[in-house]
């Protein structure tokens, strides 16, 4: 008996599984409750793990089953714990093709904000510091901001960013601006390149918004020109205190549940809708693409699904373990990524856990372009 009900556990999962699959690949727009059961699929993966490990020791043949089945997912398993332990960080690139070091961050309008702001301005200049001194060629900053010579402040140059980032570093800038406020401060995204910028632009998702997405052709030493995307998608305008306490207790949830899921499916449909967008845009592309986002979205999603279909995510490449990106109460959560083409191999993927100073960790990655055909 304990055998039969071991084996209908173990096909009842692996059919967890498939469908977890199934429903990252539904869009919010076209059924939203899809959007848990995706959410399930770290859970459903897991399970078939151990039930692998618990018919080797009973009955080996019947392990065959859920193996294969983790054989075949193994992708989807690294989207949310990458497993690389032979992969040397920082190791020396071999001169096959030109290299391209990127960083993606965003970094909260660097803590412009009273709420945000601690003594003497400390944060700020230690991330616009750590910005410019960072030896990366390409720097992808979303929640931008940036206050031109003649703005009217009284933080002095702190907030002079594209100066620092851009000429300062060696670096041409671009700037996509969402908002200029009565002061003459400057808020958007970024794209700095220490190669030429030949060719920019913006997509934005109907109303200009901080919710936007912008490019750049860069024009590499070697004569390639690749495409660099950068896009912060739609947030959840979830509160985290709200979140916390909605696990916390049940009178947390009672409180907060109802408004917490009405914001999580606003977020979702437009996420999804935005990332469709995005997708038709980069198959139209013919340079060799990297893209760098805050997603606003977990690995086990559409959006991160609908990228992963078509990229290769430079941390389940080569990273190793959650490499969770938030910087809040809520653990192991990754929502910054990079992808990158086919045409590129990923090197190396870091998250800096040393520069606290957003609710964002920023993230470098390594890329080596190869030449047309080359095989991986």
């Amino acid at each position: 008996m304990r055998r039969s009900f071991a084996f209908k556990t173990t096909v009842l999962v692996m059919g967890w599984v498939l469908a977890a699959i199934a429903c990252a690949q539904i869009p919010a727009y076209t059924f939203w409750p899809a959007i848990f059961g995706a959410l399930t699929l770290p859970v459903a993966l897991a399970l078939n793990l151990l039930l692998v490990g618990y018919w080797l020791l009973r009955r080996w043949p019947v392990a065959l089953l859920p193996l294969a089945v983790a054989v075949l997912t193994w992708p989807h398993f690294q989207r949310g714990l990458a497993l690389h332990p032979f992969k040397l960080s920082n190791a020396p690139v071999p001169a096959n093709g030109p290299v391209v070091k990127v960083l993606s961050a965003n970094v909260r309008i660097f803590n412009v904000y009273p709420q945000l702001r601690n003594e003497g301005l400390q944060s700020s200049k230690a991330m616009v510091k750590w910005l410019q001194d960072t030896p990366a060629d390409i720097l992808c900053l979303q929640e931008f901001y940036n206050e031109p010579a003649g703005t009217r402040t009284q933080d002095g140059t702190v907030f002079r960013t594209v100066d620092k980032i851009g000429r300062e570093a060696g670096r041409e800038a671009f700037l996509s601006k969402t908002l200029t406020n009565s002061a003459g401060a400057e808020f958007g995204m970024a794209i700095f390149s220490r190669f030429p910028i030949v060719h920019r632009g913006t997509i934005n998702f109907g109303k200009l918004t901080q919710n936007h997405a912008m490019w750049a052709d860069v024009r590499l030493p070697s004569h390639d020109t690749i495409r660099i995307y950068s896009f912060h998608l739609q947030s959840m305008s979830m509160d985290e205190k709200d979140i916390v306490d909605s696990y916390s207790s049940k009178a947390g949830l009672r409180q907060k549940g109802a408004g917490l899921l009405r914001r999580f499916k606003r977020g979702a449909i437009a996420r999804h809708w935005q990332v469709d967008t995005l997708v038709k845009r980069f198959n139209r592309c013919r340079y060799p693409i990297l893209l760098c986002a805050d997603l606003n979205d977990v690995p086990y999603s559409y959006s991160y699904d609908q990228l992963a279909d078509n990229f290769q995510n430079a941390w389940a490449t080569v990273g190793n373990g959650v490499g969770s990106t938030y910087n809040g109460r809520l653990p192991f959560v990754r929502i910054d990524n990079q992808f990158a083409g086919s045409r590129f191999s990923v090197e190396d993927f870091q998250v800096h856990y040393e520069i606290p100073y957003s609710d964002h960790f920023p993230t470098t990655a390594t890329y080596q372009l190869r030449p047309p055909g080359a095989k991986r």
